[in-house]
């Protein structure tokens, strides 16, 4: 959900004015969070503005007309700014319609990597932003930039400028560029979200394009049968059954169907709907979507490559936030979140943190102990831990699992494509069998005769 900003303004008890802002996803939910402040903070709230988006039309000294839009909490701040630019107002309104577009995920990643690239050359993360917002394309991006910059500007704490537009570039993309815009390692901590948005979106750019295809192929293949089976058949076959003609076993099946069908197809389509939206709607739930992630990496071998590709994300954040101090719940936590997967996440949070904090047990037995970490892993990071290496063991283990994903990526697509065609193939079959069947019906002279009659 959208996360919008307001400001509030209140008096003190002792008759001091009050300003604050704070961050909610509606109205309401704002007046809740300033009638907490007020009562923690003993102030009276007087009034509340939301930053929205404003239209704006200037003329520069030049001559030239310029439009433009910029979000404030009032059209007066608007005009008041531009003027101070040296720019005469012609028109400031408010935008009626405020609706921002996600950024793609190719124009986030390469935010972030431009930004890690830049870092490493020491350049001012201001002048990075003033840089990218001349150079981004995406206007929703463009957008988001030019608020961090502002807020930044303004002395907001980096988290809180960040997680402002979690609801734009993803929770933990967010968290993350915010840890590390007020961290020693800035430079490490955006190639380290760089990379990660990378492999998430070449993970998700092959299983589309492996899945593409195919689907439309197997979908398809199933509409043919379905129309040859339910339409195309019967219609061949009623002849024979006006002549008395007995069919063959395939034949006369296909004609049964034809003709449940022709009574039932309103309720199976709707069962069909139902059952459809309720897998969506159920799949959308807390509890539907920690299923659905339990099961999908049990799944015969496309399961182990999704397990290992949420463990390499894991390591490789892992890797960027851990400490030797002993403190690491929530790198844990931080870790665990950036998988995607919400059951590896509730193991992580419910069985690994809760021992390490009440239990005082040691980082690789409650790692162990939540039953999501593979052997391999677990003896690595137990290694070194011995030697004092546990970042480097996580490093190690997601460049492994990198390369171990990439390399099955490329077999799971020609294993989907071989069982898509086995599929077809299987369809194929029974429609030439029936097809075939068909056409060596051969009514003899007297059933002719006899309808004749």
């Amino acid at each position: 959900m959208a996360v919008r900003e307001f400001r509030f303004v209140g008096t003190s008890a002792v008759g001091e004015s009050i300003r604050g802002n704070v961050f909610a996803p509606s109205r309401r939910a704002a007046n809740r969070r300033i009638e907490v402040l007020s009562e923690k903070h003993r102030f009276q709230p007087e009034y509340m503005e939301e930053r929205v988006t404003y239209l704006y039309k200037v003329s520069h000294p030049s001559g030239k007309t310029i439009n433009g839009e910029q979000k404030a909490y009032s059209s007066e701040e608007v005009r008041l700014a531009l003027e101070r630019m040296g720019l005469e107002v012609i028109r400031v309104q408010k935008k009626l319609i405020s609706f921002q577009m996600k950024p793609s995920s190719t124009d986030l990643v390469m935010f972030v990597r431009l930004s890690a690239n830049m870092l490493r050359r020491k350049l001012p993360f201001d002048e990075i932003l003033a840089l990218l917002i001349t150079d981004t394309r995406s206007n929703s991006l463009k957008q988001i930039i030019r608020d961090l910059n502002s807020d930044l500007r303004g002395g907001m704490e980096p988290q809180q400028a960040f997680m402002k537009h979690q609801h734009m570039m993803g929770k933990f993309t967010a968290y993350m560029l915010g840890l590390a815009a007020s961290s020693g390692n800035m430079a490490d901590m955006f190639e380290a979200t760089a990379k990660y948005l990378e492999r998430k979106d070449e993970f998700r750019k092959s299983v589309r394009s492996a899945m593409i295809t195919p689907s439309i192929t197997l979908v398809a293949t199933i509409a043919a049968f379905i129309w040859f089976i339910w339409y195309i058949i019967p219609a061949m076959a009623e002849l024979f059954v006006d002549y008395n003609v007995k069919l063959p076993p395939l034949t006369s099946a296909s004609l049964a169907f034809a003709y449940w069908m022709d009574n039932n197809w309103w309720w199976v389509f709707l069962l069909m709907l139902i059952l459809t939206g309720g897998g969506i709607a159920f799949g959308r739930t807390t509890r539907g979507r920690f299923l659905i992630h339990k099961y999908m990496i049990r799944i015969p071998y496309i399961g182990d490559l999704l397990h290992k590709l949420n463990l390499e994300i894991f390591c490789r954040v892992f890797s960027v936030l851990y400490t030797g101090s002993g403190e690491n719940q929530e790198v844990m936590r931080i870790s665990a979140e950036a998988t995607g997967n919400t059951y590896i996440e509730h193991q992580i949070r419910t069985i690994t943190i809760p021992a390490m904090m009440a239990q005082g047990t040691d980082l690789i037995v409650a790692m162990e102990a939540s039953g999501v970490f593979l052997p391999m892993m677990i003896a690595r990071f137990r290694s070194g831990a011995e030697t004092g290496g546990v970042r480097e063991s996580a490093d190690e283990m997601a460049d492994f699992y990198e390369k171990e994903c990439t390399l099955k990526m490329e077999t799971a697509v020609e294993t989907i494509k071989t069982s898509v065609a086995i599929v077809i193939s299987i369809f194929v079959g029974i429609l030439t069998v029936v097809s075939a069947e068909s056409a060596l019906i051969q009514p003899n002279a007297s059933d002719i005769m006899f309808k004749g009659r």
